[in-house]
């Protein structure tokens, strides 16, 4: 191949570019970004960046040793319109095309919208820097805040919130925070934590409308009530950027659809990252993964698949793994699991926010949470990795479980 052409400036398209050069391609390689910043590290955008620990600068990738090792063309500010599949090109929205041998796509996803909050300021979502930096300068001016969505990123913009002494209110549909990803007993858990430090809970109830004159002034909820808002945070999840392919013949659903080995239906094109829908071999399903873990693997995964040609490739299998810093409470997680798995507390107690709980279905180990027990994770990990029983998992910990 003379050329490759990675469409995302992403954690997963930048890990790509990494592994392609590892690896020894030698060819053109040209990274194509939508914003204008290089690849940065999101996780810290809802945290340090949000509460003015961190300047943007140190979230920047590659800050020792630069991109001059890469050798890259580095298309940032540009946004992919088109994909000529027959004739392999990409069309940017300057008009350029970029001719390509091997193509990955890494767009990555965008924040969900509220409707009609285009016409009102003071909305915000929370899924780039500059969304962190507009949202940080909102902030300072201690402001009313309503946040829609009790997920991660939700109640991490709400303990900002609270370490910057602002009154935040959070909005959730479901009965209880992170109920469905983690169960109710957890859910509840992470409840009285927030309240602890001051958060609002309006639960079970959906955002009819957003209303203002020019600017937001109420969240207009479904049972009528309206909490008022100068500043409202959208954290309701995001969509797959796959419309730019639209004719291209790249399927998609959801995602862009790939086979195991992370090649797409068309040839010369692999994915990785937020936007790939896969069937992962560990765990037997379609799924598309979020987390920052398997945007790194899949990135070099990608590259392995885009220089072993049309007929080679491995089954790319991954572990789906995240953590969330709220306040002084670090939970992480592994596995895939649903909210009505089975739940069992086998170190600590969910009172004392010091625990490790794990999950299972249909005799099998899904899952495990661990709040503020890092090192205690690793070794479910592997016994996910394992695809061990549940009562295997059960009996491994008994030793170190505790009241």
């Amino acid at each position: 191949m003379d050329t490759v052409v990675v469409v995302g400036a992403s954690l997963a398209g930048l890990r790509c570019c990494e592994a392609l050069r590892r690896r020894g391609y030698s060819g053109k390689l040209v990274l194509v970004g939508e914003e204008a910043h290089k690849p940065y590290d999101r996780p810290p955008l809802s945290k340090q960046v949000l509460c003015g620990e961190w300047e943007p600068a140190r979230t920047e990738f590659r800050r020792k040793e630069g991109y001059a090792p890469l050798a890259l063309e580095l298309q940032l500010g540009r946004r992919a319109l088109a994909l000529h599949a027959q004739a392999r090109r990409v069309v940017l929205d300057d008009g350029k095309e970029l001719a390509y041998d091997g193509l990955v796509i890494a767009t990555g996803a965008r924040a969900r919208t509220l409707r009609g909050s285009e016409a009102l300021s003071g909305v915000f979502t929370l899924r780039t820097l500059d969304d962190a930096l507009q949202l940080r300068v909102a902030l300072l001016q201690q402001p009313r805040v309503v946040v829609v969505g009790a997920g991660f990123i939700g109640l991490e913009v709400a303990s900002a919130c609270r370490k910057l002494d602002v009154a935040v209110t959070v909005v959730e549909s479901m009965a209880l925070p992170l109920d469905n990803p983690l169960g109710s007993a957890v859910g509840q858990a992470v409840q009285r934590l927030h309240e602890a430090h001051g958060v609002s809970f309006r639960l079970g109830v959906g955002v009819a409308a957003l209303e203002g004159h020019g600017r937001v002034e109420h969240v207009r909820l479904s049972d009528g009530t309206a909490v008022p808002a100068d500043v409202v945070v959208v954290g309701i999840g995001v969509t797959p950027n796959t419309a730019w392919l639209e004719g291209s013949g790249v399927a998609v659903g959801d995602g862009v659809l790939c086979d195991p080995t992370l090649a797409t239906s068309v040839p010369g094109v692999v994915a990785a990252g937020d936007v790939v829908r896969w069937e992962n071999p560990l765990f037997g399903e379609s799924m598309r993964v979020e987390h920052w873990s398997n945007a790194v693997e899949q990135g070099q995964a990608a590259a392995a698949r885009l220089l072993a040609g049309p007929t080679g490739g491995e089954p790319f299998s991954s572990l789906p793994y995240f953590w969330s810093d709220q306040y002084d409470l670090k939970l992480q997680f592994a596995g895939r699991v649903r909210a009505d798995d089975e739940l069992v507390l086998v170190e600590g107690t969910l009172a004392d926010r010091n625990y490790v709980a794990l999950y299972g279905r249909a005799g099998k180990l899904r899952g495990v949470l661990a709040s503020n027990r890092p090192q205690q994770l690793l070794r479910y990990r592997k016994l996910l990795s394992e695809q061990a029983s549940f009562d295997a998992a059960l009996n491994a910990a008994r030793p170190s479980a505790g009241p």
